[in-house]
C-alpha cells in the first residue's frame, strides 16, 4: 500500500489528490491518475473490478492555496511599505499585493 494511509484507512477518494468531479452527470467522479470516470467513488470502483483497495491514494496536501499557509505572508516584499491602519488589515490575502500598488 501506499505510505500516504494505513493498512486499516480505507481510501476516501474525496481526499485523494487525483480525485476529480466531471462535468458528465452520467459519470460523475474521475480519477486523474487511472483515467477513468464512473459513476461511484473511484476507490470502490477498483476495489470492485480488481478486489483490492486502491493504490494510487495520496492524501491532499493541506498547506493552502499554492502551498500558502500564511495569508500575511503574500507580499511580504512590500512590508515595509504597508500601512499599519484598519483598513490595511482587511487587504490581506491572495489579492494584497494588488491592492497596495493601487
Amino acid at each position: 500500500m501506499n505510505a500516504s494511509h494505513a493498512d486499516s484507512e480505507a481510501p476516501n477518494c474525496w481526499q485523494c489528490r487525483h480525485f476529480s468531479v466531471s462535468w458528465d452527470p452520467n459519470v460523475p467522479y474521475a480519477c486523474r491518475l487511472m483515467g477513468f470516470k464512473s459513476r461511484i467513488m473511484p476507490a470502490i470502483e477498483v476495489l470492485r473490478t480488481d478486489g483490492v483497495r486502491c493504490r494510487g491514494y495520496m492524501r491532499k496536501s493541506t498547506n493552502g492555496v499554492n502551498g500558502i499557509t500564511d495569508p500575511t505572508a503574500v507580499g511580504d516584499s512590500m512590508s515595509s511599505n504597508a500601512p499599519t491602519s484598519a483598513a490595511s488589515s482587511a487587504a490581506i490575502g491572495p489579492y494584497s499585493t494588488f491592492s497596495k500598488l493601487a
